[in-house]
């Protein structure tokens, strides 16, 4: 979209990676920085600036803003002027993968354009063109059928195989919460949360009995017993709270306390989960590191 608008040539009908940002005059990138974990109200008004100026080379201005989701509430109000009139012949595209982080009062100043998550089998061949040879399904299906994602699951098999097997003892009480949240916390939280994520969405189409367009879950020797021991409406809600906690700043929670809450949960089958916030989990996971 960006590359059209620019008039550049070359542009690819297939996604590239790893994706290089193009080099335009006209084109701002913006996302967040290396060292920080949101993007900032000073690169906002930075880039409010420069779309403000004349075109360099009279197609127009080009904005990127990579993980909107992840924009402080200041950096949000700031662009919600520009948003609603941006100057000139200028294209602002904010890009979100989840976007119940993004305010309301910028979601209703964008059009929406959803990208569906490929078919496992399109998602295979494309991973088989970027690496030849590789066992690619095992990976796909640890990273919840997300091709890009797959390609960092690839490095850690090892790691979200230890994970799967471990989850699985929890629910037939062959391991404990604390033990289990202990060794977890030694990871990112980030790459716990997503991967918690994943796996419950394919509990979900396991217990739904519906297969289509989903990767089955890939815990170790999970009995269908055990799904059917847990309410599907509380699969439901557990996964509410883990993409809550992904949705939330780094260092905003406790990470240990948080797991440790999250894993009694599962090992007590969701029993008391009966509506969004009731869990201990939720509660648990406000809590200050």
């Amino acid at each position: 979209m960006a590359k059209q608008k620019l008039g550049l040539a070359n542009v690819e009908t297939t996604p590239v990676y790893p994706f290089n940002v193009p080099d335009h005059a006209d084109l701002r990138w913006v996302s967040i920085p290396e060292d920080k974990k949101s993007i900032g109200v000073d690169q906002i008004r930075e880039l409010i600036n420069d779309l403000n100026l004349t075109s360099y080379e009279g197609h127009g201005k080009v904005a990127i803003i990579e993980s909107a989701h992840a924009m402080t509430v200041n950096a949000a109000n700031s662009l919600l002027k520009t948003l609603e009139e941006p100057p000139g012949d200028a294209l602002i595209v904010l890009v979100a993968d989840r976007v119940a982080g993004l305010p309301a009062t910028v979601f209703s100043r964008c059009q929406r354009i959803n990208f569906r998550r490929p078919a496992a089998a399109e998602s295979l061949a494309w991973l088989d063109r970027f690496q030849p040879g590789t066992n690619w399904p095992k990976p796909l299906e640890a990273a919840g059928g997300a091709p890009l994602e797959a390609l960092k699951a690839l490095e850690r098999l090892s790691d979200t195989d230890s994970m799967s097997k471990e989850f699985a003892d929890l629910a037939e009480r062959r391991a404990t919460p604390l033990a289990v949240a202990a060794r977890w916390a030694k990871y990112e939280p980030r790459f716990v949360l997503d991967w918690l994520s994943s796996q419950i969405q394919s509990c979900i189409h396991r217990h739904s009995g519906n297969s289509d367009g989903a990767t089955s879950s890939n815990l170790h020797d999970l009995p269908d017993s055990v799904l059917r021991r847990i309410d599907r409406r509380n699969l439901f809600c557990y996964l509410d709270t883990i993409n809550r906690l992904r949705g939330q700043a780094g260092g905003s929670f406790n990470v240990h306390l948080t797991f440790e809450s999250l894993l009694i949960d599962w090992a007590e089958g969701l029993s008391d989960v009966h509506r969004p916030g009731s869990m201990r989990s939720s509660k648990m996971s406000f809590m200050r590191g």
